[in-house]
């Protein structure tokens, strides 16, 4: 006598489970991932501001074209100044790392916003990506390698100009995202202003890192920068 049970409708009770939330297919998985990955764009701006902040108060000095420059002062010196010295790899290591942070955040951000269409997510998404490229150059070369140490200066803090008018017009065609489009678009002009600012204040000799207050009007600027990170990594994270 066969005494195995069948039921014919165990597979019919596949779904369900699946529907219960026994298991979750592969595409489910998505969504969660660039939710979590948007955070990067909170975490490298706090990493990097810790950094300089902590640093700033360890450094006592550096050299710089054979020139030795003490103390150091977060008034008159740009943090790159801390990519110089006895400072050095933890701040330059700060650069690079926190540039990865944001540019997966920037990453996360986009591709979790599906209303926009591909051509628009891309576009945001490499426009946006020149300012942490601009932190790793600026880890990987010091100030004392100038030019292409400045290009990524330009890249970070000056690509924002473009980048946040381009997003946030193209923000405010989503629906939930549309008021912080706007904002966004007042970012651009606030740091084309905070860039001529710091431009006027800063001289680029041994002399003039020791007088005035380049590094002082340079943080207000990577700040007001990284503010708006944080905030498209947050909303996108609370949003999703």
């Amino acid at each position: 006598m066969n005494t195995s049970l069948h039921h014919p409708n165990d597979d019919a009770t596949t779904p369900v489970l699946i529907g219960e939330g026994f298991a979750k297919p592969a595409a489910q998985a998505s969504p969660k991932a660039t939710r979590w990955l948007a955070l990067g764009a909170v975490a490298g701006p706090v990493l990097f501001t810790l950094a300089w902040v902590v640093l700033g108060e360890l450094s006592p000095g550096y050299t710089a074209w054979g020139t030795w420059i003490a103390p150091y002062s977060p008034i008159s010196q740009g943090i790159s100044g801390l990519g110089l010295g006895i400072t050095a790899p933890f701040m330059n290591t700060a650069f690079v790392f926190s540039g990865l942070l944001i540019l997966a955040g920037v990453v996360g951000i986009f591709q979790g916003i599906r209303e926009m269409g591909v051509l628009a997510r891309w576009s945001c998404t490499v426009l946006l990506a020149l300012s942490p490229l601009g932190m790793a150059v600026d880890g990987i070369f010091t100030l004392e390698s100038f030019l292409p140490h400045m290009v990524g200066f330009l890249l970070a803090v000056a690509s924002p100009v473009l980048s946040f008018v381009v997003t946030g017009l193209l923000l405010r065609r989503v629906p939930r995202w549309r008021r912080f489009g706007s904002w966004l678009l007042l970012g651009s002009p606030m740091t084309l202003a905070l860039a001529v600012l710091y431009f006027l204040t800063f001289s680029p000799t041994v002399a003039g890192t020791q007088t005035g207050v380049a590094g002082l009007t340079e943080r207000i600027l990577v700040v007001e920068v990284l503010a708006w990170f944080v905030a498209m990594g947050w909303l996108a994270f609370r949003r999703s």
